[in-house]
């Protein structure tokens, strides 16, 4: 359907500033973990952390991200003020990072990174949903370009960091590292604070009425039968799996058996992000023109290939020659995954399915590092990566298996009783 499509050459002028203000702001909820990745290694020496306590940290938060993002779901999808939900979610995201540069204490970092996977929940299930309602056409396009924010912080914050490493302690640069998130919190508050989603017209023209919470609720349930979500959930645990292990143990690998420095492991991550900044759009369209499923197993597929690549090259430079070609493919279709959920699911309805997506990769990512810390601590580091080589395998299977989106959409709450 259409009837919620903004008229051609209207929607991009008007909301050309709110597209990018919500991609800049995407990227800085990335900056902080993606900085903090290449911190534990250092923080990990300083306290005298195992491979399992320093996993335990990133499962920490991926498992408290994924307790809270169903509930913040349903709260975006009850809640107006889209534009106050994301600055609140920012300003979340940035504070206990802030407090983590004045931890001493293991378990101080572990309640830490439970209240970021807390504040993280609210803006995928606010800013997806709202860039692909203007978009209605070319979802994989815009939520791609969303998606390019993150890969943008993911890239640009382990590279700044690793530069401030050399001058500044880890402790310092944790400090500094906060101020452009509380400062884009702010501007998100004062110029979209109000900003609020398009609800769909009916079919008769009538302004749909306000949804209650109870509304959302009985839609949630019917929206938990939909089995392309099922499908896609159980892709998404896999692949995040994949993610949380790579992101933890990449550079611990990189510092303790290639002995590289913070700026070189810095460059190292960077080089990952960036090439899924690079891949992203792309990706992004062909699958508006090609189709969802032809682009993700595909992506998928060539990440086992690279993976494997990795583990043969074991200590040599081949290794991280590997790495910007493992970014390319892994990082470019995350967008298309959340793109191929809301061609399925009503728009009134966005948020909550983004919100139990998010909440499926946050239980993969709390697995995922834990896991690889179990092997590592018992096998080594590189049979780490045998993991993560099956993880996104299975991850394939399901999406090779995953049913095309429903010809007719349910009827929901806010549709007229028949």
């Amino acid at each position: 359907m259409t009837d919620f499509a903004v008229p051609p050459g209207q929607a991009p002028r008007k909301s050309l500033r709110e597209v990018w203000l919500i991609t800049i702001g995407h990227a800085l909820t990335h900056w902080y973990p993606a900085t903090f990745y290449l911190l534990l290694p250092l923080i990990g020496s300083e306290l005298g952390l195992s491979y399992v306590q320093i996993g335990s940290i990133l499962t920490t938060q991926a498992l408290c991200g994924a307790i809270s993002n169903i509930p913040g779901g349903l709260l975006v999808d009850s809640v107006g003020r889209k534009g106050l939900l994301m600055a609140v979610s920012l300003f979340w995201i940035g504070a206990p990072y802030l407090l983590m540069g004045f931890s001493y204490d293991y378990w101080l970092l572990l309640t830490c990174a439970a209240l970021v996977g807390i504040g993280n929940n609210l803006w995928h299930p606010t800013a997806i949903p709202l860039l692909a309602q203007h978009f209605p056409d070319r979802k994989g396009l815009a939520v791609s370009i969303h998606g390019m924010g993150g890969n943008v912080g993911d890239a640009v914050a382990p590279f700044v960091a690793g530069a401030l490493l050399g001058y500044l302690t880890w402790r310092q640069v944790v400090v500094v590292n906060v101020i452009p998130g509380i400062a884009m919190a702010a501007l998100l508050l004062v110029l979209l604070g109000g900003m609020q989603s398009k609800p769909r017209a009916a079919a008769s023209g009538v302004k749909p009425a306000k949804r209650a919470f109870s509304d959302v609720l009985r839609d949630f349930r019917t929206l938990l039968q939909n089995r392309v979500l099922i499908f896609l959930c159980a892709s998404s645990v896999f692949r995040s799996m994949t993610h949380g292990g790579l992101m933890t143990f990449l550079p611990i690998y990189l510092a303790r058996e290639l002995n590289y420095s913070p700026l070189w492991i810095g460059a190292a991550m960077a080089a990952l992000q960036t090439a899924g900044f690079i891949a992203s759009p792309i990706s992004g369209h062909l699958s508006d023109k090609m189709g969802r499923r032809q682009i993700i197993m595909s992506s998928m597929g060539v990440t086992a290939v690279i993976i494997a690549f990795m583990i043969m090259a074991g200590q040599s430079s081949a290794f991280v020659f590997f790495i910007a070609f493992l970014g390319f493919f892994f990082f470019s279709i995350r967008a298309v995954l959340q793109a191929w959920l809301l061609d399925a699911t009503p728009p009134n309805m966005g948020g909550s399915a983004i919100g139990v997506l998010f909440a499926i990769q946050s239980l993969g990512s709390s697995i995922g590092p834990l896991v690889c810390g179990v092997i590592a601590d018992n096998y080594g580091l590189l049979a780490t990566f045998y993991f993560l080589v099956a993880t996104i395998i299975v991850a394939n299977m399901f999406i090779f298996f995953t049913p095309p989106p429903p010809a007719e959409e349910p009827r929901y709450a806010q549709a007229p009783a028949e």
